[in-house]
């Protein structure tokens, strides 16, 4: 029965000796969508990809594909979905052509449907005037949407991609992002799993976080802003001795206590009069003699969010 999602787990558990991988993991993912599964390393993101993509067996819970059980019927299941790791599986020795029409043989496409096939892809992914040259001299980004393209040789309905952007520069990282784009508005459904808090936030209309095994939030990127709260002012001192009276200023108008951090010299608090709340900041901070490097006001990352709910910032984050 179609329901209007694409993935659903149930309280999915897989355990490594004592080591609980997933721990009652639960996920719902609409059609036509791109959600994206976040989490710190070891926090289950990849054990859970294994699973819905029949990779791995779970040992408990249960999971649908395409409306198909991953246990009872996983064969069909591998016929509907597509998977692209962290690093591009393509062989750097053949061209571009040579990749996707290897990939549909593989698939049991025939010959000349194969090479139907990796022309339309070669096309679809802007590949074409690179086709015949060895994949050996693409860029980062050339390669994955190569990747991409041979995970949608039989045009599935759901596709997995498990940090797909890893190691890539930024420019690189942007082609990528336009493909899913480009793969979602044609229907299919993206599973997206990273630690670039950026990536979700431009990519997913929906968003779980997990850490130790479990789904400790899902909502939209907003929802989860807005569990840190709303708009917040913040302050860059210039003398750590002003951090005491930056604090005292901000509390004034803010709608909750004021956060200072020392190695930062930097103040910040939720407040909910945008404009007023930080004309009267800017005004008593000079009327006070308080010499300021940076004054603003900015919404909620999704860094902040992961910092919240985990306790620490993403791996991705922290090395920045």
């Amino acid at each position: 029965m179609n329901d209007g999602y694409a993935v659903r787990a149930e309280g999915l558990e897989k355990r490594y000796g004592e080591k609980r991988a997933l721990d009652g993991f639960d996920l719902a993912v609409r059609e036509g969508t791109v959600h994206g599964l976040l989490g710190p390393n070891g926090a289950g993101k990849t054990t859970a990809v294994r699973i819905l993509s029949t990779l791995i067996r779970l040992d408990g819970g249960r999971a649908t594909v395409a409306g198909l059980d991953v246990t009872r019927r996983a064969r069909e299941v591998r016929a509907r979905i597509g998977l692209t790791g962290q690093y591009a599986a393509v062989d750097e020795v053949l061209t571009g052509r040579q990749n996707l029409e290897m990939f549909g043989r593989l698939f049991h496409l025939g010959g000349e449907r194969a090479k139907a096939r990796a022309v339309e892809l070669l096309e679809r992914f802007d590949l074409a005037d690179a086709a015949d040259k060895g994949v050996g001299g693409y860029s980062g980004g050339m390669r994955r949407r190569l990747d991409l393209a041979a995970s949608m040789i039989l045009a599935p309905a759901v596709l997995f991609l498990d940090e797909p952007t890893t190691g890539l520069d930024p420019r690189s990282r942007g082609e990528v992002w336009d493909s899913v784009r480009a793969l979602v508005a044609d229907g299919t459904t993206v599973l997206l799993t990273t630690q670039y808090l950026e990536e979700a936030d431009k990519l997913a209309s929906r968003i779980t976080v997990i850490d130790q095994g479990r789904a400790i939030a899902d909502d939209s990127p907003d929802g989860l802003k807005n569990l840190v709260g709303g708009d917040r002012i913040e302050v860059v001192v210039a003398e750590r001795s002003d951090i005491p009276r930056a604090v005292k200023v901000v509390a004034r108008v803010a709608e909750g206590e004021p956060e200072s951090d020392d190695t930062e010299l930097r103040v910040h608090a939720p407040v909910t009069d945008r404009v007023a709340a930080l004309t009267e900041v800017a005004r008593t901070l000079q009327d006070e003699g308080v010499r300021v490097e940076d004054l603003g006001l900015r919404r909620p990352s999704l860094d902040d969010v992961f910092l919240r709910l985990t306790g620490h910032r993403t791996e991705k984050e922290a090395a920045a």
